[in-house]
């Protein structure tokens, strides 16, 4: 359902959230070699959220990312909407045009319409689940974290 670039984003932003106090930054290639992507590639997405205001960026040999806003105040949902936009709650499971036209849900395919309360708690848990809460429960569960993807 989200795109890898975006779990990219989350892990990340995830990562800052659990190494990173106060106005400290960690360098982009900490963050590359500790969750195995490209540094070229998590450059690209972490600038997207610097943009946004959800990091905070310092260039030069002592710079790198930190978080923009306090963790709690940081909700899946912001990172999804600004990487993979909304769309990704409403799109059709099997691509369909009728349902990503129609506004009429009794065009709707069937598998959208009995996907529907799926998408509609879904999109709660995304809102409501903050960044500072999942490193929080993360930090309960496993205090070193493997935040690497599943192949």
């Amino acid at each position: 359902m989200l795109s890898n670039t975006c779990k990219y984003g989350i892990r990340a932003v995830v990562y800052v959230a659990m190494n990173v106090n106060g106005d400290e930054k960690i360098g982009i290639k900490q963050i590359a070699n500790e969750l195995n992507i490209p540094t070229p590639f998590l450059g690209k997405i972490l600038q997207q959220l610097a943009k946004t205001k959800i990091l905070s960026s310092t260039k030069g040999p002592h710079g790198g990312f930190g978080l923009a806003k306090k963790p709690e105040n940081i909700s899946l949902m912001d990172i999804v909407e600004i990487i993979d936009g909304l769309e990704v709650f409403d799109l059709c499971l099997m691509g369909l045009k009728i349902c990503n036209e129609s506004h009429d849900m009794k065009q709707f395919c069937p598998l959208h319409k009995k996907s529907d309360s799926i998408r509609t708690e879904l999109t709660k848990l995304f809102k409501n689940q903050s960044i500072g809460d999942l490193a929080f429960d993360i930090n309960k569960v496993n205090k070193k974290l493997n935040l690497h993807l599943i192949s």
